[in-house]
């Protein structure tokens, strides 16, 4: 039986992650901060899937937190042989609004913790000669808006280089870029949904299985929904001075898209 390490588990994307892997029969590693929410989501993913689940309490905004992770990636007698980093979170305001501990924080969990926890889990993997890592980044990738989405672009483009470098070794590395879904990260940010169009909002269980059909199908990027598809293809083909003043405007009125 093999096992699926997800990190910001306890919830959105990384709930219907474990929800889904546990379904399929995977064992499960889940990190988070919440000790309390990790525990009762261990106990009814194991009553209802029969799987053994690990938890782990870790601050991946901190080095102990990102360690702590990446040695249970090292350990050869139970191995990982998927990881999902889906850990992050969004911070409200424009740039100047923000402080500056808060961005640095920001890159911690989405771009340090993630270099070093799939450099850790891809070492391991290669010499089994399998392995997979979802790197969940965001449609925000495409479009220049700030801290948030340069971390993402970055998400997106390591993964792909890193994938690249490991064609062949048997291990599949993918960026998923979701845009709004229904979980709760604007709310811990505190950002008003109101007024983002219901057309806009996907569902994480879907996003979860677009994903999981992507790596299988050995894609780099995946963008869940043809909605999406769309939009980051004109965002592509947009200039892009035009598209940076239509995604500040945005990116007021809206925040972060995960």
């Amino acid at each position: 039986m093999t096992t699926a390490l997800i990190t910001g588990a306890t919830a959105g994307i990384g709930g219907a992650f474990a929800h889904r892997l546990a379904a399929d029969g995977h064992n499960l590693v889940l990190v988070a901060r919440d000790e309390k929410r990790l525990r009762e989501q261990a106990t009814e993913l194991h009553d209802r899937h029969g799987v053994e689940v690990e938890v782990m309490r870790a601050d991946l905004a901190s080095d102990k937190g990102i360690e702590a992770v990446a040695a249970r990636l090292e350990e050869r007698t139970h191995p990982v042989d998927l990881l999902v980093n889906n850990a992050g979170f969004g911070n409200k305001g424009a740039f100047l609004d923000v402080p500056v501990e808060d961005e640095l924080r920001m890159l911690k969990v989405h771009c340090e913790a993630v270099l070093r926890l799939t450099h850790r889990a891809v070492t391991g993997m290669r010499d089994r000669g399998r392995g997979g890592v979802i790197n969940v980044a965001s449609v925000a990738a495409f479009v220049p808006r700030g801290t948030y989405g340069a971390s993402k672009s970055w998400v997106v483009q390591f993964t792909q280089g890193a994938a690249h470098e490991l064609s062949g070794s048997g291990v599949r590395l993918m960026a998923l870029c979701p845009g709004f879904v229904r979980t709760e990260f604007h709310e811990r940010a505190g950002i008003r949904t109101g007024n983002i169009p219901d057309w806009l909002w996907l569902d994480a269980d879907r996003v979860v299985e677009a994903a999981m059909r992507d790596l299988e199908r050995g894609k780099t990027l995946s963008v869940p929904d043809p909605r999406y598809k769309t939009l980051t293809g004109l965002a592509k083909l947009a200039p892009r001075n035009m598209l940076g003043g239509i995604s500040t405007r945005a990116g007021r009125k809206f925040g972060p898209s995960r």
